[in-house]
């Protein structure tokens, strides 16, 4: 449902890397597009694994946070 409403880790990374570039002064890091990139197919991952499973990935579904 995460990834559905655009709110996702990816989501917000995507968002993060975008607005860095456009911050007055500011130097966009040049593996942004390769990372936008990477985190679009993560996303696109994670919608098709739970059309097919009815469920998110396990990465997803288990996680925890660790101490």
């Amino acid at each position: 449902m995460v990834v559905l409403n655009g709110m996702s880790r990816y989501h917000l990374c995507i968002e993060a890397l975008r607005r860095v570039g456009e911050a007055p002064g500011s130097r966009a890091p040049e593996r942004a597009p390769a990372l936008i990139a990477e985190c679009e197919a993560l996303i696109a991952r994670a919608v098709a694994y739970s059309r097919e499973h009815l469920e998110d990935m396990p990465e997803i579904r288990d996680w925890t946070w660790t101490p």
